[in-house]
């Protein structure tokens, strides 16, 4: 039986005059996998981080596995934002004093549960998406897709509940485009995350059945 991960409910976020989100309110349910499409300041990387508890809303509330994240300190905050929530960025954030090993296993020395299991299930993933040769070299000896691999595999080395991406294919041409969102579809369904995409591409939004659409700080459901 299907159940919600995250709830939305009269969601609104402001910036000073500028108001980004409009008393959203959505279920998205567990294990499902979701593209949003807008036009630029429609209001959709807003709504990934309020999700994702990069920032706080304005009004409304978020439940995620039934909690209510206005309920959080900052540091519980930050526990879900390490431990509930995988993100992958069109940029890949990754630290340029680390090598690759050591970006990917970052969130897990901050969560403090580090373990030789984690460190296992990182080196098959790395062996999976064809760039455990990467593991030592620097990010800047990485060429873009295998950058974002390495992204993806960070992302998911916490096997997280709930899978944040924002243009995660926006610096890649159109075969790793393809490539890139397949993995995480296919990754997502086997680590049973619930996978949302912000994404202007509508080739990227083509491989999601359940497909949302942002305008003026309101979500809508299409197709």
């Amino acid at each position: 039986m299907e159940r919600p991960l995250v709830t939305v409910r009269n969601l609104s976020k402001s910036y000073a005059s500028t108001k980004a989100l409009s008393g959203v309110n959505f279920d998205f349910m567990a294990g499902n996998q979701y593209a949003i499409q807008g036009a630029s300041g429609s209001g959709k990387s807003t709504l990934l981080y309020l999700l994702g508890g990069l920032d706080r809303p304005t009004s409304g509330n978020i439940y995620a596995d039934g909690k209510d994240l206005a309920d959080f300190s900052n540091q519980e905050l930050a526990v879900y934002r390490n431990l509930f929530v995988g993100f992958v960025f069109q940029f890949h954030f990754l630290l340029p004093s680390m090598n690759c090993r050591s970006n990917i296993l970052l969130p897990a020395l901050i969560g403090n549960v580090l373990t030789a299991d984690i460190e296992q299930s990182v080196l098959k993933l790395a062996e999976y998406l064809e760039v455990q040769h990467c593991l030592e070299k620097m990010p800047y000896q990485l060429s873009g897709g295998e950058q974002q691999r390495i992204n993806l595999i960070r992302a998911l080395s916490l096997r997280p509940k709930l899978l944040l991406c924002d243009e995660p294919t926006g610096n890649l041409d159109s075969v790793n485009s393809e490539k890139v969102t397949l993995l995480l579809k296919t990754l997502a369904t086997q680590y049973g995350a619930t996978l949302i995409v912000v994404t202007h591409d509508t080739k990227v939004a083509s491989h999601f059945n359940q497909n949302l659409w942002m305008k003026d700080g309101h979500l809508f459901t299409r197709g």
